[in-house]
């Protein structure tokens, strides 16, 4: 199969891209357990597309529950080198309204420790540089794509990761704000350190689709809410891939840090790294042993 360039994870609301001709189901067994569903590959404006719903179809998987490292590492092993992520996000800003899209470039953590977020350990440490956690060169190619299709669209912006399942309290919106936190989700961590630790480039298409429970015209968020503006933004998400897979198509060989993520990041002595660990991480390590 030719490498698959590009992943797309979708998230709630956007659970396949009918625009991917040539298409095949692909399921990927990882040594971290299944992925939240068979990977879709298509082609997209004569670019190889793998898409991967994150919830898995009919939204099954809950954001704690998400196997993220067996996400990552399915794409990895299609060959893919850039990730979209597409998620709902709150928003803790007058100024991101709900149906604005937002390309972000901070993370702020506060899930629980409930969900892995290295592929590493037993055995071999590793430290990746995390000071950029989204590729700026990949967000930049996503900004300029949904700027095409003629949306509202925002560069940049702080994204608070809580755990969920359940919405905020007033108490913790009201703080987050007094943070200077930008937006609000569930999913992006551990994600983005996974692809990182994976050195794929990893971007995100955050949907706004409420403002949390903090603003004081407006009503509270609930499923319904996210889901019916996610509904509306859906079509613009498309657009925007069509119009990214060409730049991707003939960009040239990746040259930002996430390409070399792990080059001076392993820090265990390598005769003493076991060799389970480098037989299940070959795909990640392999060049560096």
């Amino acid at each position: 199969m030719d490498q698959v360039l590009l992943g797309v994870i979708g998230g709630s609301g956007v659970y396949d891209l009918e625009a991917l001709e040539d298409v095949k189901e692909v399921h990927v067994q990882t040594p971290f357990g299944d992925p939240s569903d068979a990977v879709t590959v298509g082609t997209l404006s004569g670019l190889r597309v793998g898409f991967l719903p994150r919830h898995g179809r009919g939204h099954r998987i809950s954001p704690s529950e998400l196997n993220a490292r067996a996400n990552i590492y399915a794409l990895k092993s299609l060959g893919v080198e850039y990730v979209v992520s597409i998620s709902a996000c709150g928003s803790m800003r007058e100024d991101f309204a709900p149906r604005d899209i937002v390309v972000p470039d901070q993370l702020f953590d506060r899930t629980k420790g409930i969900r892995p977020s290295t592929f590493f350990g037993n055995g071999i440490v590793v430290h990746v540089s995390f000071e950029a956690p989204y590729c700026p060169e990949l967000s930049t190619l996503v900004y300029d794509a949904v700027l095409k299709t003629g949306a509202t669209v925002h560069r940049g912006g702080t994204m608070v990761v809580m755990e969920g399942p359940q919405f905020s309290t007033k108490a913790e919106s009201r703080i987050y704000r007094q943070w200077g936190v930008d937006l609000i989700g569930m999913t992006a961590l551990p994600e983005a350190k996974l692809a990182r630790e994976a050195e794929l480039c990893y971007a995100a298409l955050a949907h706004v689709t409420d403002y949390d429970v903090w603003h004081q015209t407006e009503e509270p968020v609930t499923v319904a809410v996210v889901l019916e503006n996610l509904r509306a933004n859906a079509k613009v998400t498309k657009e925007a891939l069509a119009y990214l897979a060409p730049m991707l198509a003939t960009k040239r060989e990746r040259v930002c840090s996430c390409a070399s993520a792990l080059e001076n990041a392993i820090i265990t002595q390598r005769d003493m790294i076991p060799d389970e660990a480098k037989g299940k991480l070959a795909l990640l390590t392999g060049k560096y042993m």
